[in-house]
């Protein structure tokens, strides 16, 4: 049975010190049955950079593991206003959000450019979260498939089904992101069985461990039935998870 994963992105919301309030309130819920939780699902909280040391110190003694958005696919350089994975390292950053579509869609970064980080952050032993999906346009003309498979293939483009092992896919619909609107369990489980599909026949059997996380509006009124269906494995969460009480709810999904 594959361990559900519960990502909370923070996106460019709280500075330092209302990050470090926002991490108390929600320990002070999760950390009553840690041990319970940890059993069947993993929980991460992505800051924005600037909060993470603060974020890092705390989660000190937590089961919640630490995360950043995005990363440069270099190790240092003339990248002004970029991060580097020793940088996220350095700070006990192990997970790291890529590709996802606020990147793609207002940063411009092609599918190419987010290979590279992928690879990048494995090389560094971070765990990366290849984000893919459609935008409204590309499902009302049939291609959503086309786009989040095109998405895919290349994202993972020239690596081996062990490296292939270590990511955590997201599907995200980007015409559900912050809008209120989220796919239907039936929909987003058609998605993650294609993904799912797509991944056995690149890398095999490790496809049936990997986790496909679902993010695009989730809630804890709809988390419960994203789920439970059978290729769901979690959810990347925007808004909600800047409340305490609505992400330590989605943490504590149930999928029966």
């Amino acid at each position: 049975m594959r361990k559900k994963i519960f990502a909370a992105n923070w996106k460019m919301n709280l500075t330092p010190l209302a990050a470090r309030a926002l991490i108390a309130t929600l320990r002070a819920d999760l950390d009553r049955d840690a041990g319970a939780l940890a059993r069947d699902r993993e929980v991460i909280v992505a800051p924005p950079f600037i909060a993470i040391p603060a974020v890092a110190q705390a989660l000190a003694g937590s089961t919640i593991e630490l995360g950043a958005q995005n990363m440069h696919f270099e190790d240092s350089g003339a990248f002004t206003g970029e991060v580097s994975a020793p940088m996220l390292k350095a700070c006990g950053v192990r997970h790291v959000i890529l590709g996802h579509s606020e990147r793609r869609r207002i940063f411009a970064e092609s599918d190419e450019f987010i290979n590279k980080k992928v690879k990048t952050a494995l090389k560094h032993g971070l765990a990366p979260i290849l984000c893919v999906g459609e935008t409204l346009e590309e499902r009302d003309a049939g291609s959503t498939l086309e786009v989040v498979l095109g998405q895919l293939n290349r994202g993972l483009d020239g690596l081996e089904s062990a490296q292939i092992a270590k990511i955590t896919l997201a599907y995200e619909p980007v015409w559900a992101i912050g809008t209120g609107r989220n796919a239907t369990p039936e929909q987003a489980q058609s998605v993650h069985g294609a993904i799912r599909g797509a991944l056995e026949e690149r890398a095999g059997e490790v496809a049936h461990a990997m986790r496909i996380l679902y993010g695009g509006s989730v809630t804890p009124d709809n988390v419960d039935s994203l789920i439970a269906k059978p290729d769901i494995d979690g959810a990347l969460v925007g808004g909600a998870s800047l409340k305490a009480d609505a992400f330590a709810r989605i943490v504590r999904a149930r999928a029966d």
